[in-house]
C-alpha cells in the first residue's frame, strides 16, 4: 500500500490545508466546518442547520412522503423521524395519510412557515459569509459538485 507523501502543511501543523487524499474525508471535513458555520450564525434562532434544513426543504418540495424527503436530503430514515420528532413538537411539522395510507405526507405549518421566515436571515449571513470566503463562484462550483455527487452516485438502501 502506497503511503501519502507527507506536505509542508502536516509538518508546519496547518492541519486544516491538508489535502486527504480520500474525497470521502475531504467532504466530510467540510461538511462539518461549514454546519458548524450555519450553526453559529443560527443561534440566536435556537435552530440547528439540520433543523433548519428540513423547513428550508418543506418550503422547496411541497407535502412529499417521508421516503421522498429523506432521498433529497440524503438522510437515513432514523435520523429523518428523529428530526422531524422535533419539528412537530414545535408544532412546525404535520403529517396526513397520503394516497396510499402507508404513506405520510409531511408538510408545514402556519406556524412552521413563519418559523422559517425568521430563521431565514440568519441562514442568509451564514450564505453570504461563506460567499466571501469562498467567493461566488467557488460557492457555485461547490454547490453545482456537491448536487452532481448527490445525483450520481448510487446509495445503498
Amino acid at each position: 500500500m502506497k503511503r501519502p507523501k507527507k506536505t509542508a502543511e502536516t509538518t508546519t501543523g496547518n492541519l486544516s490545508t491538508v489535502r486527504l487524499p480520500c474525497a470521502g474525508a475531504n467532504l466530510r471535513r467540510a461538511a462539518r466546518i461549514v454546519t458548524q458555520l450555519y450553526d453559529e450564525a443560527l443561534r440566536p434562532t435556537e435552530l440547528r442547520s439540520t433543523q433548519f434544513t428540513l423547513l428550508q426543504a418543506l418550503t422547496l418540495l411541497p407535502q412529499p412522503s417521508q421516503k421522498r424527503l429523506a432521498e433529497l436530503l440524503g438522510m437515513d430514515s432514523t435520523t429523518l423521524t428523529r428530526t422531524l420528532a422535533l419539528l412537530r413538537k414545535q408544532g412546525w411539522v404535520t403529517s396526513k395519510a397520503g394516497d396510499d395510507r402507508r404513506e405520510l405526507r409531511l408538510a408545514l405549518t402556519a406556524s412552521g412557515i413563519r418559523e422559517y421566515e425568521r430563521a431565514l436571515p440568519y441562514w442568509q449571513s451564514a450564505q453570504n459569509r461563506l460567499k466571501h470566503i469562498l467567493g461566488e463562484s467557488a460557492l457555485q462550483q461547490m454547490i453545482n459538485a456537491t448536487v452532481r455527487v448527490s445525483g450520481s452516485v448510487p446509495r445503498s438502501e
